[in-house]
Order: C-alpha cells, then structure tokens, then sequence
C-alpha cells in the first residue's frame, strides 16, 4: 500500500491520529524509561478518556487509543503534567531505542547518560523539528540487541568507542564517546536537507551522503542479526539486585496492571519488544510482584509461545486491516510455539513488522505470507 510522500501523519501526544475506535496519542519515551508516576498517569488517562489500556510500540513508546475527540486535549494536558512532553516543537521525532539493560545487567558500556545527552541534543536543535516522525535514532551498549533494529542514525558502542550506522549498516566511522552525541544530530540535521520525499534514510539512494565531513577508518558494510524476544523472568544486575522482565502479549497492558506495575516503585524501561523491565530490586520485593503480576497476564517464561508471536491492531481498531489480527494471534499462540517469530498484520503497510521472521497479513479469506524485510 502506498504511503503518502506529502504529509507526516505520525502521532504523538499534540497531533493524534485519528484511528478507527477513536483518536490515538503515542508518548515518546527515549530510551523507553519511565518512573512509575509516569506510568500512572498514563494509565489513569487510558482509564478515563480512552480504551483503558496502553499499548507499547516497536520503538519503545507507550500509545493510549480509543480517546474522544473532546478529551485530546485532557490527555495531552496529562501528558506533560508527568513531565512527557517537554519539548511540543520535537515531541514526535524524540525517537530512540537504546540497550534497555544497559548499566545494570552485562560488561557493556553504560550508556544511559548518553540517550538522556541525545534527547537533549534533539530539542535544543531547531531544524531537527522538520524530521519526520518515522526517524529512529538507536543506541546499542555493544550487546547487540538495539543494532540489528536498523535504525536510521545509530551507534554500535565498543569499550571507549563506537561505530556510526546509517539504517542498521557500519558506515566504517568511529566515534570516540564525547562525539557520538554531536555526530548523530549533525547526521540527522543532513536528512532533513536532503531527504526529499524519503521518510527513513534506507530511502536514499546514497545514505553516505549524510556523512559530511566524517572520516571513514575501519572497514563498512557491517550488519547486526535482529533480536526478536525480549529478556524476561528474575535478571540478575551486577549489583546484586534483581530486575524483572514481563513480556507483555502483543503489547496491550491493560490500565489496571499498569498501575500495579507503578505501584512497585521502581525504575522501569518499555523496550522495543513489547515488554517492561522492573529495575533495583531487592530479592523479597521482585518476589512478591512476580507473584502478584503474572496471574494477571504478564509473561516472565522464556519458553512462552507469546514471546514469538506479535500483531498489528487490525480491527475493530483500525479501518485499514481485513481481520481481527490480535484474535488470530492470540490463537496461534494458544497453538503453541513456533519454530519461528510471526507478525499478523491486517493489511500491506504491515504495520510494526520485525526485520526477520514470517510476515502474515490478513487476506479476509484467511493470511498469506509476506516479507519481513523492512
């Protein structure tokens, strides 16, 4: 299905699209962190305007749909009450995927402190306001699990270094720490001069283009595999504490578990696999809220036939889709697991699909197979 070229029709808190079951506001959360007073307040929005349940995205974002046309502005009021929408000029391009575990699980690099550098850089750079709200930024602490993502400016970080990635590919630049923050808003600053018609960079004919004046001094070409699953179950830190990863089956939360997810009081991170990882907890509390979180759906087994399926919203939430694809893959997984990962779509614009796996998209007489190369 073809896109239009003219109009960026990206959500976000500000500018909500308008969907099927109501209008849909998506909050950026860079690097997917959030407190758990965020996490509330956008519960209790889901609960009184709209379809109370937050859906989480691909990118590490949190979508609240269902919502009147009259209750917008209530919800974006809410919104940036909580301290999400602190830039309304570059509110939908605050777009990074980062290493969710970075800093407490692993001998990576921490990289928190440079995602919270890169989302300032963003809003302090005026022109960087004409991106367009496909833009992904990405951040992978050198575990690998953010490269293969293939996001349109990235970095891949080794020790005190880092590689630049143009649309998951090596460029063959490297970077020391202090300048990966500066090269990947002059990156994205480039796209915005020259990107035309292009929403992603892996649209241009030549993405080296963006590289300016940036030396090229290792060999380029470099590809990352795609992670699919994300880290669930009782995660060891290498402090000693304890972090919780729930997947959470195909990305819909409902507002109520949301809000004992908030009511544990610790740090969290949304990741880009539709899951949420509970930080720096002790033995005893991880205990008690796993006990407490998984009868309500949340799903902490490696094994679960969940953490290989995923979905679009089809319908009833979207005009576009020819099936109710949550229901049929709510099905597939009650089938069992699969030797692979599947994404059910509702029609050819394939909507969140992985960059591996088996793509199926509704027909209305049942799916075909597609591919699941972006």
């Amino acid at each position: 299905m073809a896109r239009n070229r003219e109009h960026d029709a990206c959500p976000g808190a500000l500018h909500v699209h308008r969907a099927a079951d109501g209008a849909l506001a998506r909050v950026r959360l860079p690097g997917g962190s959030i407190t758990p007073a965020q996490l509330q307040a956008l519960a209790t929005a889901a609960t009184r305007w709209g379809s109370a349940t937050l859906e989480l995205t691909s990118r590490a974002n949190i979508q609240v749909r269902g919502i009147d046309d009259d209750a917008t502005a209530a919800v974006a009021d809410a919104v940036a009450a909580a301290g999400l929408l602190p830039s309304p000029t570059h509110e939908r391009i605050r777009n990074i995927v980062a290493s969710p575990l970075s800093g407490r699980v692993g001998a990576t690099t921490d990289v928190r402190a440079t995602v919270a550098e890169l989302d300032e850089a963003i809003r302090a750079r005026p022109g960087l306001a004409a991106l367009p709200g496909r833009f992904l930024f990405g951040v992978d602490d050198g575990r690998g699990d953010i490269s293969g993502l293939a996001a349109d400016a990235g970095v891949h970080v080794d020790g005190d270094s880092a590689a630049l990635l143009l649309a998951g590919r090596d460029t063959g630049v490297r970077l020391t720490l202090p300048q990966v923050v500066p090269a990947l808003v002059d990156v994205a600053q480039r796209f915005t001069e020259i990107r035309e018609t292009a929403w992603r960079v892996a649209e241009l004919g030549d993405p080296a283009r963006l590289l300016t004046d940036l030396p090229v001094t290792a060999p380029a070409g470099a590809t990352w595999e795609t992670v699919t699953r994300p880290p669930v179950g009782w995660i060891e830190q290498r402090d000693d504490r304890i972090a919780l990863g729930a997947a959470v089956p195909l990305g819909v939360l409902p507002a109520r578990t949301a809000e004992f997810l908030a009511a544990i009081d610790a740090p969290m991170a949304i990741t880009p696999w539709r899951s949420v990882l509970v930080f720096d907890l002790d033995e005893a509390r991880a205990d008690t809220a796993l006990r407490v979180l998984a009868p309500m759906g949340l799903v902490f087994d490696e094994r679960s036939p969940w953490l290989s399926i995923s979905a679009c919203t089809g319908s009833p939430g979207c005009a576009h889709s020819a099936a109710d694809v949550r229901a049929d893959a709510a099905a597939a997984a009650a089938a069992g697991p699969a030797a692979g990962h599947r994404h059910f779509v509702g029609c050819d614009r394939a909507c969140g699909s992985p960059g591996v796996g088996e793509v199926l998209v509704a027909t209305g007489d049942g799916y075909r197979p597609r591919s699941a190369s972006p």
